[in-house]
């Protein structure tokens, strides 16, 4: 029997798409029987999740350079409205640290652009927790973007939380991705139009639960920037159903 499937059942037919709602990732076992229908085949797990949610982070696209096909496929899988973030590969955050990564950059984003064509919502750069601050560094990550897309940056070492780095990567349109991760600031950081949050789970990495009144401040501090135009917030405490209630809850907030 299905306990949190419900929840997005009417929510959804009033949710803004200013306001996107989404998980990191989708395919997760531990959601069958809680959120997906225990009949449902695996194949038609993203067709359900795209009927509750209007955005989902591809965290496969991390792990390898990801083909045309493969989201082109996605993108017929799923309603109008709906989005794609698609995470740079590690190859370019992790490996290479953003140098001599050009050519790559350049063929990821014609690559994410021709699959997902209007669907894609963002290109969101993951950091290591190894990569900290220096002037040079930020020259590089803004060097290697291509501003025509929506670019999201999660840094994950505390060096770069500073005023001077936000103005810097607004300018350049530049999102700096605000994060809930243990050991990191939980502010919400606006930079640019369309702020981005990540909720990892605190203080259990990926299995945390957020209440209402953290949820509600993340969310009313964007709602209230006259600055802002659309919002992304991503749920990465998937381990358990605490992902599920959470986006459940954020995207009734919205909805009100």
């Amino acid at each position: 029997m299905l306990i949190y499937g419900w929840l997005f059942v009417s929510i959804t037919k009033t949710n803004s798409m200013k306001w996107k709602v989404g998980c990191s990732g989708f395919s997760y076992k531990d959601w069958i029987g809680l959120f997906y229908p225990d009949e449902l085949s695996h194949k038609e797990w993203l067709e359900y999740y795209a009927q509750h949610l209007d955005t989902v982070e591809l965290n496969s696209t991390f792990y390898k350079f990801t083909g045309v096909i493969f989201l082109k496929n996605l993108y017929k899988r799923t309603p109008p409205g709906f989005s794609f973030i698609v995470k740079a590969p590690k190859l370019i955050t992790h490996t290479n640290r953003f140098a001599q990564s050009e050519k790559i950059i350049s063929d990821f984003y014609k690559v994410v652009k021709n699959g997902l064509q209007d669907k894609l919502g963002a290109v969101l750069f993951q950091c290591p927790p190894s990569f900290s601050y220096t002037q040079q560094s930020l020259k590089l990550v803004m060097a290697c973007m291509d501003t025509s897309f929506l670019n999201v940056i999660e840094f994950r070492h505390k060096s770069w939380w500073d005023k001077a780095v936000y103005k810097k990567l607004g300018e350049k349109n530049i999102t700096f991705c605000s994060v809930s991760y243990p050991g990191l600031p939980k502010d919400v950081i606006i930079n640019t139009a369309s702020p981005y949050y990540r909720f990892h789970g605190v203080p259990k990495l990926y299995y945390s639960m957020y209440d209402e009144e953290y949820l509600t401040n993340v969310a009313n501090t964007c709602l209230k920037n006259k600055k802002v135009k659309q919002g992304f917030f991503i749920f990465n405490n998937t381990a358990t159903r605490a992902a599920l209630e959470n986006a459940a809850y954020l995207q009734e907030y919205f909805s009100l």
